[in-house]
């Protein structure tokens, strides 16, 4: 929406700046995008007189001029047929910058004869195209800034243009009355009364007009007079300089007026030469292969069902959106026919869109004119014609009726503090809505038929605050449910699982985040798939059921990067799994997947395939970070996707904490994934928390004496597991056995026997261990591990 500020100071007299008006605008939610101001360029400047003018000794087109300017009697060559002595001009000086030619001016020589600055024409000073001479002015002092005369004598010429965006829900600020009521409603002025007109008609309308039952949604209502005698020329120099300021390129008298109208009162209109109508006109929609020449000179197939204003003849007009070229007035039109009618927007965008069509009238009737207005602005650009024109006008004729746009909600002060939080005198409120155009009646305001946005209570808030400037906000804390140090935001389960992302991250695991719907084939592959947790409404083929288990989502992303040339992966993904489809049957696990070699190539044979070891270590990781418990149990009670004799449950007794080991063969050619591949997967719910929940750590507690180290072999069955001995051995004194581990395992032995080797680290907390102390301590070990598992001390 562009405008100018002589424009704007017919709807409101204000003294405000162009820079306070342009903020305030900004403010209002009316974002200026663009301030063309013609005296900013022009500030340098000057009034002079010219003294003396004689002819150019080496050309006989330039004169060598003496002029009086604010720093004394300056020469200058000049080459315009009316320097003369005597004048008043504009100066520019050594230093000035000229906009019509693009240059800095300096002192230089003309045909040997120095020349102290120019005398500007209007075209070098971009206020026309005027360059026949150098402007002369018919008063003014020597001195005198050009901008300051053209103020006082000339203010169109230094007129500034704005240029504001316009949000689809504010189609009353599409007028430049929309824009200074908003204005007066801040405060930087006031609104001046609105334009009234009453035209009676002098005789009965010759075209009648009517609207069709098909199209009596899309166009409740239709109305026009005819003007009969009209002298349609160039419109009034004032009224031109008025849309090329705004950018639009004046045509006749007629069309002007309308286009004036479009911007001034956001009320579009068309004019139809009467003498090329035929019959009456009417509303309907159009049908299958009609066509029409609009005023843009293109030829546009009508869509069936758009709407059309049409004579017996056929379509002349695309309601809403764009007259015909046939029925279009010219200087030669002596009756016309101003039609103003109210379209609905929906129909008239839908039209627009499908014709790829975008006029200032589709503009405005898709966001939605003020319907109350129609009558009245008929009358208005009547009264315009009459004055500018001439002419006689016909009876008003319309057909339809206006939609009933009244509506009134309760205003409740109070709420603007509670949704806004700005404390505003209920007075100021009241004072605002009305200032605005809303009816008050006790709490009730009544909403003004060009606010289309306004459509509930929360509205006249945002009215009130829009008016009283959202800058005045200040941030301020929430309060606090209670003094002192704020609780913990987080559950303890929210802060398990970001130290449990955080850890599975420092183990050089990538993050995924996949979707929680999987196929029917991949869930079932994983134990799941029933109806119980099939979507109903699934968004594609591959998204029916939700996922049982996390390691479907890494596999699916592992294969698509081995088909990319990924082959080695660490991939992780910390999200829910569903058992069921009801409350209670979703669970929060931690997936890490690894595929291929544990590390690059290189000359010291680093390079590995992963193993069931790599994802029980990183297991154990993870559980150590969320507080898992030190001492668990190992089992092979497994789910059909690992492999049976390389994984295991990291358990305490029935409840697992963490699966971790190799995927099923079976599972990886499904899924499509190259081996090997070894994955773990920890239940965050499952690991006991803490009886004590304290909000620091315990204290380190370390000895100062020295660790003593010992080693076992034992010869056990070979179905007997490791861990089954290094528990044994960590229970033969918990007082002095710090640690136990695993050093040495040998298979072959006589019988299918193996033999194990764990090495016990022994610290006492108070004192150095004796000699004896040592050996009681291992004879305990020994005892116990063949308690537990039958396995003997290897010779």
């Amino acid at each position: 929406m562009k405008f100018t500020l002589s424009w704007l100071s017919e709807h409101l007299d204000t003294t405000a700046t162009l820079a306070q008006i342009a903020e305030a605008l900004t403010d209002l939610g009316l974002e200026v995008e663009e301030i063309v101001d013609p005296a900013a360029k022009l500030g340098s400047f000057t009034l002079a007189r010219i003294e003396d003018a004689q002819q150019h000794p080496d050309a006989d087109r330039l004169r060598v001029c003496r002029v009086m300017t604010d720093e004394g009697e300056k020469q200058i060559v000049c080459g315009a047929p009316n320097a003369r002595a005597g004048i008043t001009v504009v100066l520019a000086k050594p230093g000035d910058y000229v906009p019509g030619i693009d240059t800095t001016l300096g002192v230089g020589k003309i045909r040997g004869v120095e020349s102290h600055g120019m005398m500007a024409s209007e075209r070098e000073l971009e206020l026309s195209e005027e360059h026949d001479g150098i402007i002369e002015l018919p008063s003014g002092e020597v001195g005198q800034r050009f901008v300051d005369w053209l103020a006082q004598n000339a203010p169109e010429k230094i007129d500034p243009m704005i240029h504001i965006k316009i949000t689809p829900n504010r189609p009353d600020a599409l007028g430049v009355r929309g824009i200074a009521r908003d204005l007066a409603a801040r405060g930087l002025g006031t609104l001046k009364p609105a334009p009234e007109a009453r035209i009676e008609g002098a005789f009965p309308c010759p075209i009648g007009v009517t609207i069709a039952p098909e199209v009596a949604a899309k166009a409740p209502f239709f109305a026009g007079r005819v003007v009969r005698g009209v002298t349609n020329g160039p419109s009034p120099e004032w009224l031109q300089k008025r849309l090329r300021a705004i950018g639009l390129r004046p045509i006749n008298a007629l069309v002007d007026i309308t286009n004036f109208f479009t911007f001034d009162l956001n009320r579009p209109l068309h004019v139809f030469d009467a003498a090329k109508v035929t019959g009456n006109l009417t509303l309907r929609a159009a049908r299958a292969g009609e066509e029409l020449v609009a005023l843009d000179d293109k030829t546009y197939a009508l869509p069936e069902g758009a709407v059309v204003i049409c004579d017996d003849h056929g379509p002349e007009s695309i309601a809403g959106i764009m007259g015909g070229a046939a029925s279009g007035a010219s200087e030669t039109t002596t009756d016309v026919f101003i039609e103003a009618a109210w379209f609905d927007p929906i129909a008239t965008a839908t039209t627009g869109r499908a014709l790829k069509i975008n006029s200032d009238a589709r503009y405005r009737f898709e966001r939605g004119i003020d319907p109350a207005f129609t009558l009245l602005g008929l009358e208005l650009a009547t009264r315009m014609v009459l004055d500018l024109c001439g002419g006689e006008a016909s009876e008003v004729v319309t057909a339809g009726a206006l939609p009933d746009t009244g509506r009134a909600y309760r205003l409740d002060p109070t709420r603007t503090s509670r949704l806004v939080g700005m404390d505003i005198p209920e007075d100021t409120q009241r004072r605002t809505l009305e200032a605005l155009g809303f009816r008050l009646e006790g709490d009730m305001a009544h909403v003004p038929s060009w606010r289309p946005d306004v459509l509930g209570e929360a509205d006249l808030v945002e009215e009130i605050a829009r008016i009283a400037s959202l800058t005045r906000l200040q941030g301020k804390p929430l309060p606090r449910p209670r003094a002192g140090v704020p609780q913990p935001v987080l559950t303890p389960l929210q802060q398990r699982e970001k130290a449990a992302r955080r850890m599975a991250a420092s183990l050089g695991y990538n993050e995924c985040v996949t979707y929680s719907f999987i196929d029917h084939k991949a869930a079932t592959l994983f134990g799941g798939g029933s109806d119980a947790v099939r979507v109903e409404n699934p968004i594609s083929s591959e998204m029916t059921h939700l996922r049982p288990d996390l390691l479907p989502g890494l596999l699916a992303a592992a294969a698509r990067n081995q088909a990319r040339g990924f082959a080695d992966l660490a991939l992780f993904e910390l999200g829910p799994v569903f058992s069921g489809g009801e409350p209670g049957e979703q669970s929060l696990r931690l997936s890490g997947l690894l595929v291929g070699q544990i590390a690059p190539r290189d000359p010291f044979g680093s390079r590995r395939k992963v193993d069931l070891y790599d994802a029980k270590a990183d297991a154990e990781a993870v559980l150590a970070t969320i507080g898992a418990p030190a001492k668990a149990q190992i089992n092979r009670k497994l789910d059909g996707w690992w492999h049976p004799g390389r994984s295991g449950n990291i358990a305490l007794g029935p409840n697992v904490l963490a699966t971790f080991g190799e995927v099923h063969p079976r599972i990886l050619r499904e899924m499509d994934v190259k081996g090997p591949a070894v994955a773990f997967t920890i239940h965050l719910a499952a690991i006991p928390f803490p009886k004590t929940r304290t909000p620091t750590r315990p204290a380190l507690e370390l000895s100062g004496f020295q660790a003593v180290e010992r080693d076992f072999a034992f010869v056990t069955a070979p179905e007997v597991e490791a861990l089954t001995l290094v528990n044994a051995a960590l229970g033969a004194d918990k007082a002095l056995i710090r640690q136990v581990s695993v050093f040495d395992q040998f298979t072959g032995l006589e019988g299918g026997a193996k033999s194990i080797g764990l090495t016990v680290r022994m610290q006492a907390a108070d004192k150095t261990l004796t000699d004896a102390e040592i050996e009681a301590v291992a004879a305990k070990v020994v005892e116990k591990v063949q308690k537990a598992t039958g396995a003997t001390l290897r010779g």
